[in-house]
């Protein structure tokens, strides 16, 4: 049976298209997909992503075993408030998840991995914790609202207490403050600026029902999907995952060489493969033709080589279809032809993202 979020019954009010994902009954869109995707480009949209894994890992060795953990370095996270994103890597340098990691007061860390992928991830990091007597927690009492889009900070100061407000208002990307068990943090997977909420779930319907007050519309998993592609972000069981490295998926700025006589899981898979050359590389791709891409088309580059879309789809703000692609290294060229349902459509090369901040970004060759 599917989990529902502390906020399903205030969806099945809403008039939301209720659907299966991970396991948990979630909101796929409340009338209409388009509309809910314009909303956060444009003005301020809210997305209840309750069902996402956030474990507190605590302990004197804490720090140490998230170094030995994770691809990127918390050494990087110097004080509490600040955010970091990694992999989380098996030995052969294949992705088991991506995350966000948190530094909180008292040399603890938050770790918001996706949902899906929860009772592997929670096993890896149980499993490795052991040797660093850490401690992990589940908070399955929090609730995460992010709110998103350009209106999205204003909105949201609104509707917080003023001590979490003052801490707030001028945090820069990738900072978090905290007021008791709440944490606001700005970081978010649209494109567009605004806050991730962790708020106790009996604390939930209040923000909600705040939010809408001040005009912030909710928003489903369709447009969270198409306003994350826009943005060129990597979606874990699509774009990547364990059969890939970060190198391949366009993630290679997320593993931290440097100090080299730091170890973590997958350091030396990731060496060789860097050694040796990367076979694969991620790149955007922008539909000429009608029609829509899709994940697991053929991508044939001007040089003769094969690739495949792993995300695609219909672009609300550029109107065309867009996709990321893993295409072989040697792909130079900016044009290309994709196989959509038989035929052989030209497509361009870019660069991701395609949108930021609301305005179109695409054009320049991919890399």
């Amino acid at each position: 049976m599917s989990k529902r979020t502390a906020l399903y019954s205030w969806h099945v009010a809403a008039a939301a298209r209720i659907v299966d994902f991970a396991g948990w009954k979630m909101p796929l869109h409340y009338g209409s997909q388009i509309d809910e995707h314009h909303c956060v480009r444009t003005a301020a949209g809210m997305f209840d992503v309750s069902h996402m894994t956030v474990l507190d890992v605590s302990g004197a060795h804490a720090r140490g075993f998230l170094r030995y953990l994770l691809a990127n370095d918390v050494a990087l996270l110097e004080a509490p408030g600040r955010a970091l994103y990694s992999c989380l890597l098996n030995e052969a340098g294949g992705i088991l998840d991506d995350l966000i990691v948190y530094s909180l007061p008292e040399g603890r860390f938050r770790l918001v991995s996706n949902a899906a992928t929860h009772a592997k991830v929670v096993a890896w990091i149980t499993r490795h914790g052991a040797a660093f007597g850490i401690d992990i927690a589940k908070r399955t009492d929090l609730a995460l609202i992010a709110v998103q889009g350009p209106l999205a900070r204003e909105r949201v100061l609104r509707v917080l207490d003023t001590d979490l407000r003052m801490r707030t208002s001028d945090l820069a990307s990738f900072q978090a403050a905290w007021e008791g068990e709440s944490l606001v943090a700005r970081t978010g997977y649209t494109g567009e600026d605004g806050f991730e909420i962790m708020i106790p779930r009996e604390r939930a319907l209040d923000l909600v029902q705040a939010l809408r007050a001040r005009e912030v519309k909710p928003v489903g998993l369709a447009a969270r999907d198409t306003l994350r592609l826009e943005a060129g972000l990597n979606l874990y069981g699509a774009d990547m995952d364990e059969s890939v490295t970060p190198l391949e998926a366009g993630l290679g700025w997320t593993v931290a060489w440097q100090p080299e006589d730091r170890d973590f899981i997958g350091r030396e898979a990731l060496a060789a493969q860097r050694a040796q050359g990367v076979r694969w590389k991620r790149v955007g791709l922008v539909l000429q033709a009608a029609g829509v891409m899709r994940a697991h088309q053929r991508v044939l580059t001007a040089e003769g080589g094969e690739g495949v879309v792993t995300s695609g789809g219909f672009s609300p703000t550029l109107k065309r279809s867009i996709g990321l692609a893993r295409v072989p290294v040697t792909a130079s060229q900016e044009q290309a032809v994709a196989e959509i349902r038989g035929r052989r459509q030209p497509i361009s090369l870019v660069k991701p993202p395609f949108v930021r901040h609301g305005k179109p970004c695409f054009g320049a060759a991919a890399a």
